[in-house]
């Protein structure tokens, strides 16, 4: 196996060189450059006696992490050396196998995250937080962001191109929203004449209005128009009328209308 350094500054092993005296056995504290003998683990401590390497537990033991005791004593002026090859544990990590998570935030130039990492599908070409996901998957855009065109010669901003509110109204009877988006609350003031409240305000009330009317009986012939209701344009919600074209008088029977707005959200 290859052997990990404890650091680059003091290399990948260290060296302890001892000139023995006659009949000596035990070699501990400070070689002959003053440096103490240390090691953490026998496994990764090689002996030598004049060149020859030395076998464990057979030619010596070492068990203390400070000492080697020869079994045979040394001649005088043998020269000792013993080998120790740093001992390296990653502390802190994230196993590459089995997996795990991450507590703190972690950095990138491409990612950051606060609970986990997973293969990056945007990359960004400065530091501003232009697209931030939070949990559940909910993606927040800037204003700014803009989308190329269908042609890719220019770019449309993409919060500016989205529908802000929109509704479908059967105005048999007592008018009522079938379904809509970011609208609730709808007021029959009378034949063929709706107030809908917005969910989420308009900035303002010069925001941009598309409609239609459509017949929901084959039998009525009678087409409609839908225009806003003078005076009544809201942020916060619309009144309008839909209006038969053969008696330009307010009308709802059998009738649907359709409305959306496109604007600036408060």
């Amino acid at each position: 196996m290859a052997y990990i350094g404890t650091s680059p500054s003091n290399g990948i092993r260290r060296k302890y060189k001892y000139t023995a005296t006659a009949g000596q056995q035990t070699f501990t504290g400070n070689d002959d450059n003053g440096i103490a003998v240390s090691y953490v683990d026998t496994e990764y401590l090689d002996v030598y006696q004049n060149g020859v390497k030395l076998v464990a537990v057979s030619d010596y033991a070492s068990t203390t992490g400070t000492s080697v005791v020869l079994v045979q004593a040394a001649s005088a002026d043998d020269i000792i050396e013993l080998v120790v090859f740093d001992v390296f544990a990653v502390a802190d990590s994230v196993s590459q196998s089995a997996g795990g998570s991450f507590a703190g935030n972690i950095s990138s130039p491409i990612v950051t995250s606060s609970t986990s990492l997973r293969t990056p599908l945007i990359e960004f070409t400065d530091g501003d937080d232009a697209i931030a996901i939070a949990d559940g998957g909910v993606v927040t855009l800037l204003t700014t962001a803009v989308a190329k065109s269908e042609g890719g010669a220019v770019t449309h901003n993409i919060t500016q191109g989205l529908c802000k509110t929109w509704w479908f109204v059967t105005g048999t009877g007592t008018a009522a929203i079938t379904d809509s988006f970011n609208a609730n609350g709808i007021v029959d003031n009378g034949d063929g004449d709706y107030t809908v409240s917005i969910v989420n305000d308009m900035a303002n009330a010069t925001y941009s209005i598309g409609g239609m009317c459509g017949i929901a009986s084959s039998t009525d012939a009678t087409s409609r128009n839908v225009q806003p209701f003078g005076g009544a344009i809201l942020a916060g919600s619309l009144r309008y009328n839909t209006t038969s074209n053969d008696a330009n008088t307010d009308q709802d029977e059998n009738g649907i209308s359709y409305i959306q707005i496109f604007g600036d959200l408060a």
